[in-house]
């Protein structure tokens, strides 16, 4: 079920929304069953064979943490039945995710392995992801959970459960714990609904729009020319931001509806001046994630420049790998892992100085170049499409702008149109690509729009006065506006990019 469809903005939202308060009248347990449940339903919607699954992961990681806490801190059995717990989420992720890879992999050198045939289970890597930070936290004994009911719900909760945020046990289960937010209150509706209709029409009228000028530029033996790769690489960059920064926003208005609040998971990332910045902006809790669970593990910088350096190539190449099983992914956490080692030698050289002003293009740049790779179905066309945007597969116009060949005519321009066929090139793309980019670089997020009444539980900067929302008349009919031409447009219902991660 999709956050962006009629069946469950007009059926499942509001049947969930009534259940939970009413049952919350009857206390939290009663609410905590209704929101679990219900959130079994939603990912048993999309495919029922896959909730057993689900089912198992939630058990055995619950019963694992109860016998790591059972075990004496220091004790060699704590460790070792971590490592269990460990080496069985891992297992599964491994094998419903890289199976195929592995395979394809070993019978390019000859083996003759029959290809398995692997259903993707949808949300897998978070709802695993999620849990092996609950291991690792119960080993340190910094959380603890004694209920299941409560696990369950913490693991299953349907806002995050199928494309994050990645979610700490100490962060949500105070809330899902606290009676107060079995009860309705308008401040939480008010912002809630906002940020949803926000998210809303960053994925329908936005990101969705892009889609069409992205598909024919990477479908693999296309050779796009110089403007075609740019325009191409661009929609990209801005349609993943949009789709993705859109999920985030309506999961955290989603949540807010139940009173719960979910961790900030984008700040604006294309306004980074530098890379490091922008994987403090950029899906924070995965970042977060990878800091605290893999980087420091690794020693983090605490061993030398060196060593530091090793640990950021091997913590970006397993976060490339992370997002999905193929060369494509494993090189773009590479580049970025080289980004990250490039920046920490500037910074050894320049020190913490003020950043220079090329640093935002600069790193955008290096951000839109490493997501062709992210984007590209295979190696052989990135190449070709990164050659196109430096030049090497030549220029000329693209067959959209063919209708306006009696204006270059009337300049004395004699244009080769070529390349691609454009699907609504100029009367749709290319004014919400240049939208896309004044709201990504010049607009506050909507974090700094709804700043004042704290929706998320990270803290942010207030935006602009001017800008910033409050309960009112004209913010209501505003946003009225927005979510009819949001539904109005929701005929062409497509999934979230990060579905398949």
């Amino acid at each position: 079920m999709l956050f962006n469809s009629f069946s469950f903005l007009f059926f499942y939202l509001p049947v969930v929304l009534a259940g939970y308060f009413c049952l919350g009248r009857l206390g939290a347990a009663w609410s905590t069953a209704w929101l679990a449940a219900a959130s079994l339903f939603f990912y048993a919607y999309w495919d029922l064979r896959f909730l057993p699954l689900l089912l198992l992961s939630v058990v055995v990681n619950y019963r694992a943490s109860g016998a790591i806490a059972a075990a004496p801190a220091g004790a060699p059995r704590r460790r070792r039945r971590l490592w269990a717990a460990l080496a069985f989420n891992l297992g599964a992720l491994a094998y419903f995710k890289y199976a195929n890879f592995f395979v394809a992999g070993v019978n390019s050198l000859g083996a003759g392995l029959p290809a398995p045939e692997i259903v993707l289970p949808i949300g897998i890597s978070f709802f695993t992801f999620t849990q092996i930070a609950f291991l690792v936290d119960v080993y340190r004994d910094a959380v603890r959970e004694r209920r299941f009911l409560d696990y369950l719900l913490f693991v299953s909760y349907f806002p995050h459960l199928i494309a994050g945020p990645v979610l700490h046990h100490k962060e949500m289960m105070p809330q899902f714990a606290d009676p107060a937010n079995a009860r309705p209150r308008a401040a939480n509706f008010a912002v809630g609904l906002s940020i949803f209709v926000v998210g809303l029409a960053k994925k329908v009228l936005i990101a969705d729009n892009l889609a069409p000028m992205v598909a024919p530029v990477f479908a693999a033996g296309a050779h796009p020319q110089l403007l075609e790769a740019w325009i191409g690489a661009l929609a990209f960059t801005f349609q993943l931001y949009f789709d993705f920064s859109g999920y985030s926003d309506m999961a955290i208005g989603l949540s807010l509806l139940f009173g719960v609040k979910l961790p900030l998971n984008f700040a604006s990332p294309y306004k980074s001046a530098n890379i490091r910045d922008f994987w403090r902006r950029w899906h924070m809790t995965l970042s977060r994630f990878l800091r605290n669970y893999l980087y420091i593990a690794l020693g983090g910088g605490r061993a030398g420049p060196w060593l530091r350096c090793r640990n950021l190539m091997l913590t970006m190449l397993l976060g490339g790998l992370w997002h999905g099983a193929g060369w494509t992914f494993i090189v773009w956490g590479g580049l970025h892992g080289l980004y990250l080692v490039l920046h920490q030698g500037w910074r050894r050289l320049a020190g913490d100085a003020p950043p220079r002003w090329w640093g935002a293009p600069l790193t955008f740049l290096a951000v839109l170049l490493a997501w062709v790779l992210f984007r590209a179905p295979d190696l052989a066309t990135a190449a070709d499409i990164l050659g196109a945007l430096g030049g090497a597969n030549g220029l000329s116009l693209p067959h959209g702008l063919a209708g306006h060949a009696a204006w270059f005519a009337r300049l004395g321009v004699q244009p080769v149109f070529g390349g691609i066929r454009w699907i609504d090139f100029s009367a749709v793309g290319m004014p919400v690509l240049a939208l896309a980019a004044l709201l990504a670089f010049a607009a506050p997020n909507t974090q700094e729009l709804f700043a004042a009444h704290r929706p998320c539980i990270d803290a942010v900067p207030q935006g602009p006065r001017r800008l910033a929302w409050t309960p009112g008349r004209r913010w209501a009919v505003a946003l009225s506006a927005l979510l009819t031409i949001c539904v109005v447009n929701m005929n062409r219902v497509s999934e979230f990019l990060y579905f398949q991660f």
